[in-house]
């Protein structure tokens, strides 16, 4: 189910301070990152991505691919950043 926007304001609110563990860079969207991506969301629920401006393609293309990949919601995408957000379903650390 697609976030609502309640959700993404507070999932936004709860991101402002996160610093980004996961980085974009001129390889684009890799196995790795995406290995990366989930492994962290697992972690955290919430995470901030970081795409590098010599990634190729469009910073929404690639939010959309990441998003996509991993099976998360994209919260934000600002700049260069990305906020991504997936539950996890064993252990909550996030209530919407």
């Amino acid at each position: 189910m697609p976030l609502t926007g309640k959700q993404r304001r507070a999932l936004r609110a709860l991101g402002h301070h996160l610093q980004a563990v996961v980085q974009v860079g001129h390889a684009g969207v890799t196995a790795g990152v995406v290995a990366a991506l989930e492994q962290a969301l697992w972690d955290h629920e919430l995470v901030k991505v970081k795409v590098g401006s010599e990634a190729p393609g469009d910073r929404k293309a690639v939010a959309a691919e990441l998003a996509e990949a991993t099976g998360a919601d994209l919260a934000q995408v600002l700049g260069r950043t990305l906020l991504l957000y997936k539950p996890n379903h064993d252990e909550r650390k996030i209530e919407l």
